[in-house]
């Protein structure tokens, strides 16, 4: 990997640093991906996109900037954002799950429908897989859709649904193919959340907030030609959908912005007079979870080369979910543990928490416990890195109960 700035890249670097200059103003604060996007987000979004560091390589024609890859462009974007304090643009399930789903398998009428507004932060998805009874074991699912005068009718439950209360569409995995082998009976369709029938019931975490939801679907008409790909094709189209999701949820770019809040956090005076950054023990968990997040930084330029390459990632790709989230609640422990007795402060007030230090890093702290689940729990995460990556026998199965 070269990573020597040539004159472009360094024009590039000049741009953002102008932006930052003569609009950083109108940049929204860091955070807030736990709500809908208000004007001043969307407004900025626009301007990003506008300017190519969101949607950078997305072909013009679907809302994007039309480049080609170029780690260092992604590279050079994320660092002189976050070394401004700007902030990066949404990230939500819609542009780092859908778009490049739409993308891959779409078909032409879906992308110029979904990608521009989606990218634009003006449609928010939410993503309907999992179910009672089937989460880590998704194939399973019981949602089902029958075609009925041009529409698929859809009845079942959805269960963890997060951005469902606020969402505008949902991508939805549902069963059409009951006569077939599990994971060939399923279809993936694109459904909006304002169809009659769709019922949202929100459920409060540990935060004090619903951040996820139930689903329920009674009835719902979602016309055929908002299927990707076919019938029968939705396990496929899922999968590709899971391997964007722990990419996003393995992104070191948040990783390194939250490294460097807690070394600021640490090089602060208490109300002692003493800084954190001057205990060792606390001192050495900084310094491991930093190279650790360098780390993390470096596998994911590497992952971006391969797949500009058309290369296959392969184990590579496996460990980022993983490693991602569950280091990122490791950088929250410390941030708690060094705000002391002052990080047992913890006010749950809806948006207005978003301002405390302490409730924020408490949110976080207990939030990241659900990335860890989310997207394929860690146990099934260590289980795919050592029986697809490293080719290590399949778990035992447990013998079947005896009547």
């Amino acid at each position: 990997m070269d990573l020597t700035y040539s004159e472009p890249h360094r024009a590039l670097q000049a741009e953002i640093r102008e932006l930052a200059r003569t609009h950083g103003h109108l940049s929204p604060k860091q955070g807030g991906g736990r709500r809908r996007p208000d004007a001043r987000t969307l407004a900025w979004q626009r301007l990003l996109v506008e300017r190519g560091y969101v949607g950078r390589t997305i072909p013009r024609e679907y809302g994007g900037h039309g480049a080609q890859p170029d780690v260092l462009e992604a590279a050079i974007i994320a660092d002189e954002l976050a070394r401004a304090g700007l902030y990066p643009g949404i990230m939500s399930q819609g542009i780092s799950m859908l778009v490049p789903t739409l993308l891959e398998v779409g078909s032409e009428e879906q992308r110029r429908r979904w990608i521009g507004p989606t990218l634009r932060g003006e449609i928010i998805w939410c993503q309907g897989y999992s179910e009672p009874g089937a989460g880590s074991d998704l194939a399973s699912i019981r949602t089902r859709a029958v075609v009925d005068d041009g529409h698929f009718v859809v009845n079942g439950q959805k269960i963890w649904t997060s951005s469902a209360h606020y969402a505008d569409m949902m991508f939805l995995l549902c069963r059409t193919e009951p006569d077939r082998p599990k994971h060939a009976g399923l279809s993936y369709l694109l459904v909006s959340m304002s169809t009659p029938g769709i019922e949202v019931r929100p459920l409060v975490t540990m935060t004090g907030r619903a951040e996820f939801n139930e689903v329920f679907f009674t009835d719902v008409r979602v016309p055929v030609d908002q299927i990707v790909l076919g019938r029968g094709d939705g396990w496929h189209v899922a999968n590709l959908t899971l391997k964007h999701e722990r990419l996003m949820l393995g992104d070191p770019s948040k990783l390194v912005h939250r490294v460097e809040r807690i070394a600021e956090l640490m090089a602060r005076a208490g109300v002692d007079g003493e800084r954190s950054i001057d205990r060792p023990e606390l001192r050495d968990r900084l310094l491991r979870l930093q190279a650790e997040v360098l780390a993390s930084r470096c596998h994911h330029l590497r992952l971006l080369t391969q797949r500009a390459r058309g290369e296959d990632p392969g184990l590579a790709q496996t460990i980022v979910k993983y490693f991602g989230t569950t280091l990122g609640h490791r950088l929250s422990a410390l941030a708690v543990d060094v705000l002391g007795a002052g990080g047992l402060a913890y006010e749950p007030r809806g948006e207005a928490a978003e301002d405390d230090e302490a409730t924020t890093w408490q949110i976080d702290y207990m939030y990241d416990v659900g990335l860890m689940i989310g997207g394929g729990t860690s146990q099934i995460q260590k289980n795919i890195i050592a029986e697809r990556g490293l080719g290590l026998p399949r778990e035992p199965r447990a013998a079947p109960g005896r009547s």
